[in-house]
């Protein structure tokens, strides 16, 4: 069996079938997944710190608790949309993006096919395939799929795994959303003087569960992270209340 047989793992190198069909789909659903696992997991933790830091702000100047929902529920409503509008702008970007350096490398291959086999050849010998050897795969692989391998291994980019910007909003939106809810609970259902800390119980533990979530599905040690986003979110809440704080007597 030749080198060429064994060149699977890195681009197939034998005829479309069942099997590469199936690794084709399970490559886009672990990309969907993890799009949106990256965009829940960012838009949960600015929620309970976004939320939590301007409740906790107006709890410092105020003790009406009519204030506090007003304000807390229009942070978690614009907060929640921001989001989602601004996850479904980035990701459209990347896929368009994407799309375009796909369709590019199509028209190249096309006008222009020895020159861009030389740069296919250039990159797999960056990833370490011995140069006597590097020929044949490329040529190899090119016949199997030729705009997948040049889009893949010289640009990174597979056209089954291009994010999706309504998945990623969508995803967005509601962790944004049960995230911003945690805090928001915590400040209007307790008296006044326990609000700080009640507060900051909520955030530590709800940012202690999202990072312990987030570590299980992406399959990570998550435990430093955890902690440097627990940190930065009571270091965002002791601010915003000491603000707060201030304004309320400055104007009162």
């Amino acid at each position: 069996m030749s080198l060429v047989d064994n060149i699977r793992p890195l681009g197939a190198a034998h005829p479309a079938g069942p099997t590469s069909t199936a690794q084709a789909d399970e490559r886009s659903r672990r990309a969907g997944r993890l799009n949106r696992l990256r965009a829940g997991v960012l838009g949960a933790n600015d929620g309970i710190v976004s939320v939590a830091g301007l409740a906790v702000g107006v709890a410092g100047a105020t003790t009406d608790t009519r204030w506090l929902l007003i304000a807390g529920l229009a942070s978690l409503v614009a907060g929640a949309l921001s989001m989602a509008m601004g996850e479904y702008v980035s990701v459209s970007t990347q896929r368009d993006t994407e799309r375009a350096l796909i369709a590019r490398t199509r028209r190249d291959l096309a006008a222009q096919p020895e020159v861009e086999h030389r740069a296919l050849v250039s990159a797999l010998e960056d990833t370490g395939i011995p140069s006597d050897v590097v020929e044949p795969v490329a040529r190899s692989m090119e016949r199997h799929d030729a705009l997948e391998a040049h889009t893949r291994f010289r640009h990174g980019v597979e056209d089954d795994a291009v994010a999706s910007p309504v998945g990623a909003a969508l995803a967005s939106l509601v962790s944004f959303t049960l995230g911003g809810v945690v805090p928001l609970a915590a400040i209007l259902l307790t008296p006044p003087a326990l609000r700080l800390p009640a507060t900051l119980a909520a955030v530590v533990l709800a940012l202690a569960a999202l990072g312990v979530v987030s570590a299980r599905l992406g399959e990570a040690d998550a435990r430093r992270a955890t902690v440097r986003t627990i940190i930065g979110g009571v270091l965002a809440l002791l601010v915003t209340y000491g603000l707060g704080s201030a304004l309320g007597v400055a104007i009162g």
